[in-house]
């Protein structure tokens, strides 16, 4: 090292090195692959799709590109940083090559992606065995029931896509829909389904909730499919009375937000003043100021589902915040629907309000390839979103899989990125076998040594 009055050490810099691998801790998501049996999954069921001729497998394309959008890229053109690492990757498309797959793929749309959320399933399912007591469903039942999120978001385009259209915040872009299963405070969570539509596309559209609650049932094991085993969770969006009529019907949980009729404020004014309970904060003590009573015995309810409650929670606004025309006596109110038969109203308020945890997927979903649709066509960028549910799917798998117990099972991809996907090491090569070292200096290496030995530990399916 030659010594310096700089900031930072000045260090003789030459490209003569042997074995070098960057992004060493994507071996984590490559060996997610292999545990879940997505590779075979994915091959089996995009076989229509695949030219007898052809050097690369449509699978092995959007398992690369996958692993690309979870390793931060945002275009298909990133693919770039796996073909520069053949001996952690294999053989990597090229991007003429990635280009024909998406859009042989996007002219097939429908099918293709039914093939993929099939796989998906199929993967998941794998993964939650190998995960026992740390899969999501392990522990549900009708009082502890496996929630499942459903949430849009506004995707902005920079340029004339198809199908793009002005946004109600007068924007220009997208409005996709999407289903997210809660990993709880133990975890984060995985996306189940999606479904991208145009920026005008109405934020109440109860068949857009039903398609994608649908679809988000079908990722789930069989026996959860219609049982109140499952918590359907929204905001104000799902309250209405198709989409709950649905919910009734299929004999699910739900709690959604819930539009107060004109005359809340004479409602909420005839509640007795013992019928409000202490509502809790995220740490499930009770907030200074905040309550919780029941509306549904002072509403008429005509024609929404047989079991409905309708909860309010009424709270101080912060400094500075301002008051709707809704809001009572200084009060922010805010109302619920569920059919939950038992719990304490705290509980249930505290439960429904921990939907703002379906942000943070949406934040990441944006941190992992959402933030914009890279494509021109709008069934290319179906295809794309499809990707980037399996990136973030890939993810969570290798926080359930490798890191639970640990600190890093909460982890953003932005940390697992800049503490364990992109640890560097280095390859060697003896006696036909090779090896990863990574630096001992390191801080995060040990944990990603672990989590890698974790994985290997596991059998690949089938």
């Amino acid at each position: 090292m030659v010594q310096s009055t700089g900031v930072y050490p000045s260090v003789r810099i030459d490209a003569a090195g042997r074995g070098v691998v960057s992004a060493a801790g994507s071996v984590l998501l490559t060996e997610t692959v292999r545990v879940s049996g997505l590779g075979r999954l994915l091959s089996d069921a995009l076989a229509p799709w695949r030219s007898p001729l052809a050097t690369h497998d449509p699978a092995k394309v959007l398992t690369d590109l996958a692993v690309a959008l979870a390793l931060g890229g945002d275009c298909l053109a990133d693919i770039a940083q796996l073909r520069a690492e053949p001996e952690l990757f294999g053989l990597v498309a090229s991007d003429p090559t990635v280009s024909r797959t998406i859009d042989r793929l996007a002219g097939d749309a429908e099918k293709v992606l039914t093939a993929l959320d099939r796989a998906r399933a199929a993967a998941r399912g794998q993964v939650w065995a190998a995960a026992g007591e740390h899969a999501p469903d392990h522990t549900v039942s009708v009082h502890d029931p496996l929630i499942v999120d459903l949430d849009a978001t506004l995707v902005t385009a920079h340029s004339e896509k198809q199908d793009a259209a002005p946004t109600f915040k007068r924007g220009f872009g997208f409005h996709p829909l999407w289903a997210f299963i809660d990993h709880g405070q133990a975890g984060t969570g995985e996306p189940a389904t999606v479904l991208l539509r145009p920026g005008n596309a109405g934020s109440n559209t109860a068949a857009d909730h039903i398609t994608v609650a649908t679809g988000a049932l079908a990722q789930l094991p069989a026996r959860l499919r219609r049982s109140r085993k499952v918590l359907i969770r929204a905001d104000s969006a799902g309250g209405t009375h198709a989409f709950l009529a649905w919910a009734h019907q299929r004999r699910l949980a739900y709690s959604v937000g819930f539009t107060l009729p004109d005359n809340a404020a004479q409602l909420i004014g005839e509640i007795p003043a013992k019928a409000w309970t202490p509502a809790y904060d995220a740490d499930r003590q009770p907030r200074p100021g905040a309550f919780v009573a029941e509306l549904s015995g002072l509403m008429d309810l005509t024609g929404w589902p047989p079991g409905m409650r309708v909860l309010v929670r009424k709270e101080r606004p912060h400094p500075g915040a301002q008051l709707r025309v809704t809001d009572v006596d200084g009060n922010r109110i805010t109302a619920f629907a569920t059919n939950a038969a038992r719990g304490q109203l705290a509980d249930l308020e505290l439960r429904h309000r921990r939907r703002a945890r379906c942000e943070d997927r949406i934040r990441t979903a944006k941190d992992t390839g959402l933030t914009n649709l890279p494509l021109h066509d709008f069934t290319q960028n179906q295809i794309w979103c499809a990707l980037v549910a399996l990136a973030l799917d890939l993810i969570a798998w290798t926080q359930m899989l490798a890191l639970a117990g640990q600190p890093a099972r909460r982890w953003e991809p932005k940390r697992l990125r800049h503490r364990l996907f992109w640890l560097a090491g280095r390859l060697a090569h003896h006696a036909r076998r090779s090896t990863l070292h990574l630096p001992p200096h390191h801080p995060w290496a040990p944990l990603a040594l672990q989590a890698i030995t974790t994985l290997r530990a596991l059998p690949a399916p089938g």
